[in-house]
């Protein structure tokens, strides 16, 4: 018992560094990032604010650095698993696909084939698996996991969460609400190996934070498709290689249902728009209420800050579902 606890000490000694050093690189290095990005003209328009307001973008890059720099210097206290690196492997790919998005456009089709993938390093580390579902019980999914779970569900978080953004901080706070809630199932739940495995998720959720802090509302950095696709993947990562597959879909419902709301707008042939714009009195005006975000905006006047906790408390909501259920992958022959 005694041994046990001093594990889970030591464990969560090294889960605060983790967490922590990145956070407090962020917290350092952000507003001379946000005054170099303004000085090179990386900057976005801030649509949902009046006038032509300015914002510095493409600060995800913050995060994968952080995240990178902090693990190798806890690398030099704590030996790390080799599944750390791969997991950081697949996320930094995405975002290296995140950094080619927002210079160029090399179009949906190539993006998704070749991130698609990406994901394969973490193949090698789910060569058979057993998922426990709700009311069904154990399950013996094998290659299938592998070989298509794992890669598919990887890219369709990353596409999610790059989708499912447009207002001050939401992307990122809805992103941290995930992260957190997958982080304390896996504390509670999970076996402390499948801990070890992912610290590399601390560190990104810990980035993730520092990071929050400068894009929540009013924002005085934006992300880029940089940072939505480098901490989507680090979601799609933490639940394929917790075995989180349902716990995650749930979790992932509110950004489904933009995605699938955004396939309907697709079809239907409506005229496209990306952005609303703010009335006299600080409301949104949006086009249509076609994509989740606008939904509560279309039908009563509410603020970008207002529309944005609606949209925080969605996904609450949702990740407590997913906490609950009880759910796990085991790996092994």
């Amino acid at each position: 018992m005694g041994e046990c606890l001093e594990t889970i000490y030591w464990l969560a000694i090294e889960i605060g560094a983790v967490f922590l050093l990145p956070f407090l690189i962020i917290l350092l290095t952000t507003p001379y990032l946000i005054r170099k990005l303004t000085e090179k003209g990386f900057v976005a328009k801030d649509y949902h604010k009046k006038g032509e307001k300015l914002v510095p973008t493409g600060g995800g890059i913050a995060i994968m650095l952080a995240v990178l720099f902090s693990l190798s210097i806890n690398s030099l206290f704590y030996k790390f698993s080799a599944t750390n690196y791969v997991v950081l492997n697949v996320i930094i790919l995405f975002g290296l696909f995140g950094v080619l998005d927002d210079m160029i456009d090399i179009g949906r089709t190539v993006k998704l084939i070749l991130m698609y993938y990406c994901s394969y390093p973490l193949i090698q580390y789910a060569t058979h698996s057993w998922m426990v579902f709700p009311f069904i019980g154990e399950v013996d999914l094998g290659k299938f996991y592998s070989q298509l779970i794992m890669p598919t569900y990887v890219l369709v978080s990353a596409n999610l969460v790059n989708m499912h953004s447009g207002f001050n901080g939401m992307s990122s706070g809805l992103s941290l609400i995930i992260l957190f809630s997958l982080l304390i199932k896996s504390l509670t739940g999970g076996s402390l190996e499948n801990v070890n495995n992912i610290m590399a998720i601390f560190a990104v959720t810990g980035a993730t934070l520092g990071f929050h802090l400068f894009e929540r509302y009013p924002s005085r950095i934006f992300w880029g498709n940089i940072g939505s696709l480098t901490v989507g993947a680090a979601i799609g990562v933490l639940i394929v290689m917790q075995g989180y597959i349902i716990s995650g879909f749930v979790m992932l419902i509110p950004h489904t249902v933009n995605f699938l709301m955004y396939v309907y707008w697709r079809i239907k042939k409506y005229p496209q728009a990306k952005f609303g714009k703010q009335r006299d009195d600080g409301t949104l005006d949006v086009p249509n209420p076609l994509t989740l975000k606008w939904v509560l905006p279309y039908h009563r006047r509410m603020t970008e800050r207002q529309a944005t906790v609606a949209m925080y408390a969605i996904t609450i909501a949702f990740s407590i579902i997913g906490i609950l259920i009880p759910e796990e992958v085991r790996y092994g022959n």
